[in-house]
């Protein structure tokens, strides 16, 4: 597909030629092969199990603590360290990780994480508190000092104060009323967290222990989790970024509020992205540059440009038709499982809710085999490029289907079992990849459930990030 370069004033063009179409998917790489997610999972669990049993060897042979309460204290907070540098793993992006479990699960399993390691911090805290407090025959003013007095134990309150500032922001309560620059922000604090708990933790106790082997521990644990988050979410986007030099080429009003972003840059043959998978997208510009927003690709990378497509909900979608051509792009990703290379059957279904149409217009390029996209919006007029779709469905002879109207004007109800199974007979011998609002995403999935759908063929991404 050829887009312009040139001109800075945006073309007006509502979707792809069908031979542009036909010779995108003829031409696209096919996706990589790899392990599913069952092997990234075990890997996971064992390291955790791993660390929590040497923890546990350490304080049952170093431990010296002159009471029961103390000593469960120091228990509980040498297994706050450990999950610490758990939650650094599972935000660090590795790409072995991320391609095999995606963005999804993992921050799922980093929320939680997150809220196991912030009550083992508040009961650590509070046993160790008080049972200073009944040792040395303290009143609580004069523990109230001795916390300010000594660095290690300000240190360490500094760094569960601010991890429950982040605990706080990220509560579903909270996080729909944050801005995603904002809700980002916020979590730049989670570096401060570390910092303050790596000096409490070698003060206090378990990194100045005397056996050798526990510093050697300690500091391994630590360098393993920091080196791969600075990998991950530093020096691997910088790296990419500066060996493609991303520029925006064209800027396509797909409808009155549907904006596509076409971006080139040097080598892309050789960025590892696939369709199915978002980007983390900064567009370089005065009034742009700090803000970051979660964009799929909405056509299948082909080496030679990546696409976006996104309708104007905000201030930030609403300024990509105001960008111009050569615009510079800061890009973090490719990110997500969402891709075919989990696919466990020969035929596929894809069920798409408004703008989760973008990465499953872009895995429609890439799979084989039978296929049938399902797609739910309120009248056909909000069916984004639904040009594109019709010629791709042709191209690739398969089933487009507009789920339309009102939920409650229709019985049975949209994407429930009973009308899923009337529309595909089949689905149960077919994979099925599901996109869309966080509230569509949960009906179908609980849908499959109730099908007999088996999870090895359940594949979602949902947009609570970009929400």
């Amino acid at each position: 597909m050829s887009t312009p370069t040139s001109s800075v004033q945006a073309p007006i063009r509502m979707h792809d030629p069908r031979a542009a179409i036909s010779e995108r998917v003829q031409r696209h790489r096919r996706p990589r092969g790899g392990t599913g997610p069952q092997r990234a999972t075990s890997a996971l669990v064992a390291a955790a199990l791993a660390n929590a049993a040497v923890v546990e060897v350490l304080f049952f042979t170093a431990t010296d603590a002159p009471s029961a309460m103390l000593a469960a204290g120091r228990f509980l907070g040498l297994h706050a360290a450990v999950l610490l540098a758990l939650q650094l793993v599972l935000v660090a992006r590795v790409p072995w990780l991320d391609r095999r479990l995606g963005l999804g699960q993992l921050t799922a399993w980093h929320r939680w994480v997150g809220i196991g390691l912030a009550w083992t911090i508040v009961v650590h805290a509070t046993l160790a508190s008080w049972a200073y407090a009944r040792i040395n025959h303290w009143p609580f003013g004069t523990l109230a000092d001795k916390w300010l007095g000594s660095l290690g134990t300000l240190a360490g309150v500094i760094s569960g104060t601010l991890l429950f500032v982040v605990v706080l922001a990220s509560t579903r309560a909270v996080r729909r009323r944050l801005p995603y620059e904002l809700w980002h922000l916020v979590h730049l604090g989670t570096y401060a967290v570390i910092g303050f708990a790596i000096v409490h933790q070698t003060i206090e106790n378990p990194i100045s222990q005397p056996a050798t082997w526990a510093k050697v521990y300690w500091w391994v644990l630590w360098t393993v989790a920091i080196g791969l988050f600075v990998l991950g979410r530093m020096a691997l986007p910088l790296w990419r970024n500066l060996r493609h030099g991303l520029r925006v080429s064209a800027v396509v009003a797909e409808s009155d509020d549907v904006t596509s972003v076409y971006v080139t840059g040097r080598g892309l043959d050789r960025m590892p992205a696939e369709a199915g998978q978002f980007m983390l997208w900064r567009f370089l510009t005065p009034g742009r540059w700090w803000q970051v927003n979660p964009f799929s690709l909405s056509q299948a990378p082909d080496g030679r440009t990546l696409r976006l497509t996104a309708k104007a909900v905000g201030h930030g979608t609403a300024g990509l038709r105001k960008l111009r051509v050569g615009t510079r792009v800061f890009v973090e990703g490719p990110y997500g499982a969402f891709t075919a290379k989990h696919r466990t059957k020969s035929s596929t279904l894809l069920i798409a809710g408004g703008v989760g149409i973008t990465p499953i217009r872009s895995l429609m390029e890439v799979l084989e085999g039978p296929i049938v996209l399902m797609y739910r919006v309120r009248s056909e007029a909000d069916a984004t490029l639904l040009g594109e779709l019709r010629d791709l469905a042709h191209t690739k002879r398969a089933t487009l289907m507009l789920v339309v109207g009102r939920t409650k004007d229709t019985n049975p109800p949209p994407l429930s079992p009973e009308h899923l199974t009337t529309l595909v007979p089949d689905i149960r011998q077919r994979d099925v990849y599901v996109c869309g609002p966080t509230a569509m995403t949960d009906t179908v999935l609980a849908s499959l459930r109730k099908l007999g759908v088996p999870k090895t063929q359940m594949h979602a991404e949902v947009f609570a990030l970009a929400d």
